[in-house]
């Protein structure tokens, strides 16, 4: 169980990692700045989350449940196996559901390809030229 949840853990904190454009290093960026060049993509994707509407909730819920119900049947065949198919179901599914909380948090932490458009849109129109998301 100890490792299930370092597992856990690790994919956790890799989830957390921070997305944003990237800038290709045109005359205006080499004019403004970086610094100047981050507050304008801190307010695009502020326009953009006034404007986008997001799903990433129902979309984390159903990574959660469909971790719950693979690590059931997962779990359950492990167990059937060991001759605690109750148990078994029991912590894989439990195991599966945090796995997929995981993966759903990480998932809606990513922007929408919609969102990144019009970020990326409004960058233009201040003179930037996103070249990709990192």
């Amino acid at each position: 169980m100890k490792i299930c949840f370092i597992l856990v853990l690790l994919l956790t904190i890799g989830g957390c990692a921070a997305h944003g454009p990237v800038l290709y290093p045109n005359a205006h960026l080499k004019t403004v700045g970086e610094e100047q060049a981050h507050g304008d993509i801190e307010a695009c994707d502020r326009l953009a989350n006034a404007y986008v509407k997001s799903d990433a909730g129902k979309a984390a819920a159903k990574s959660v449940a469909g971790g719950g119900a693979a690590g059931a049947l997962i779990g359950g065949a492990a167990g059937s196996i060991t001759g605690n198919l109750g148990r078994g179901a029991a912590v894989g599914a439990a195991v599966g559901a945090a796995a997929g909380l995981v993966r759903g948090i990480s998932k809606a932490s990513e922007p929408s390809p919609i969102h990144k458009r019009f970020v990326e849109r409004c960058l233009r129109d201040k003179g930037y030229d996103p070249i990709g998301w990192q």
